[in-house]
């Protein structure tokens, strides 16, 4: 038999580190192999590659339709985002079987990955997964079959302006407790922007960055009751799967921070409280059916009533932040903008030059008469009257508090009534 035979049979993938699944981002090549060993010679008939990526969601709910009835309602959707075929080994056409000698075998492959995929995605009720399967046919045989798995990261850059936005709110609530009011409680934050990348190990053919991002948080609680109150700080992931119309989703804590407790009648104030992003994936927003969002909720822990709670967008993304000096030289060389012009100017100004020294005595003065066409030879080539003379103008005269044109006597002063 075929498979007696077979020492080895598997998909190798450039870029694939050792223990885990290689990574691609949308549009990129995916580029591999497959590895045929052969104890013996070995009679084979086709070797087919298929390349699969879909996101799948699932769930079921119990419903009830009366006090002694209940059934289960299931939900069940899928988006393919992939789906590629080759042949890498094809039967001849006589319909005779291909002879294999013992020894090793590779079949290599290429295909494209399509401009636009979600990232690879586990969850409760759905995933986003992508991989490569081999089957080998054999006639009279049982196929034997191998897969391999490859992560899709999609690219989302935070150097955009929607996502360098910074991001800001405020809420108050008023605390009662058996219809007593305890006073008030206030909260305010903001943060730098909405955009950060999360701690991720190093990943081949990625551009992500290796050590999380710090969020610093700006905010202020007044506490205006009666007790004391706690200021919490917490980044939540939500997960949402849509099927047949309906939503499920789960809700998470990926890290928080507790600030320190608020007297009664006390403020604090936050002023740039560090919160650190785990390793976290990041945010799916373009999947019709699996959508992955964070949000950064400030909450305050009333004693005797629920928490006021205050959120705030976030975006996790995979291309950090640009330092300020890469993001000002690429623009200045997107614009050409040359600034050697700023070596020239003096530290200090000069002062500027006398009136005098601008403007000539009147017997230095020129004529404001056009000169005669004789005088400039062959200077004009067009017409006479496109001669533009530079005028020099006679300083003004100096100042005096005495009218020089004196209204006459004579004149009847105008009725402002009439």
């Amino acid at each position: 038999m075929l498979f007696d035979r077979l020492k080895r049979f598997l998909i190798v993938l450039e870029g694939a580190e050792r223990g885990s699944p290689a990574a691609f981002s949308p549009g990129q090549a995916v580029v591999g192999r497959v590895v045929l060993e052969l104890a013996a010679a070995a009679r084979c008939g086709a070797l087919r590659l298929r390349a699969l990526g879909a996101a799948r969601v699932h769930w079921t709910e119990s419903r009830s339709a009366g006090s002694s009835t209940a059934y289960t309602q299931s939900y069940s959707d899928q988006v393919e985002f992939l789906s590629h075929r080759d042949t890498l080994l094809a039967p001849p056409d006589n319909g005779e079987v291909t002879v294999l000698q013992a020894g090793r075998h590779e079949f290599p492959f290429t295909f494209q990955l399509p401009e636009t995929l979600a990232t690879s995605f586990e969850g409760k009720h759905g995933s986003v997964r992508y991989w490569v399967k081999a089957k080998l046919h054999r006639p009279w045989a049982t196929v034997k079959k191998v897969k391999k798995e490859f992560t899709v990261i999609e690219p989302i850059d935070i150097n955009t302006p929607a996502l360098l936005a910074p991001q800001a709110g405020a809420k108050e609530k008023l605390a009662r407790a058996w219809y007593c009011n305890r006073g008030q409680v206030s909260v305010s934050a903001k943060i730098d922007r909405k955009g950060y990348t999360p701690g991720l190990g190093s990943v081949s053919n990625m551009c992500v960055c290796s050590a999380g991002e710090v969020i610093p948080i700006f905010a202020e609680i007044d506490n205006c009751t009666n007790r004391a109150v706690v200021p919490k700080a917490a980044i939540i992931q939500t997960q949402t799967f849509i099927a047949r119309g309906t939503k499920k989703q789960k809700k998470s804590v990926v890290t928080s921070i507790v600030g320190d407790s608020i007297a009664a009648g006390k403020r604090e104030a936050w002023h740039g409280r560090a919160l650190k992003i785990p390793p976290v994936g990041p945010s799916i927003l373009q999947c019709r059916i699996i959508q992955v969002e964070y949000s950064l909720k400030v909450c305050v822990d009333i004693p005797g009533t629920s928490k006021l709670l205050l959120e705030l967008p976030l975006v996790i993304g995979t291309i950090p932040l640009h330092p300020f000096g890469s993001r000002t030289s690429s623009v200045s060389s997107q614009y050409s903008v040359t600034l050697d012009w700023l070596s020239s100017i003096p530290e200090q100004p000069e002062a500027p030059p006398e009136y005098s020294a601008v403007v000539p005595s009147p017997t230095a003065e020129q004529s404001l008469a056009p000169p005669c066409r004789g005088e400039l030879g062959a200077v004009l080539e067009g017409p006479f009257f496109a001669y533009i003379q530079e005028f020099r103008f006679r300083p003004p005269p100096l100042y005096s508090e005495i009218d020089p044109n004196p209204p006459s006597d004579g004149i009847r002063p105008r009725c402002m009534t009439c």
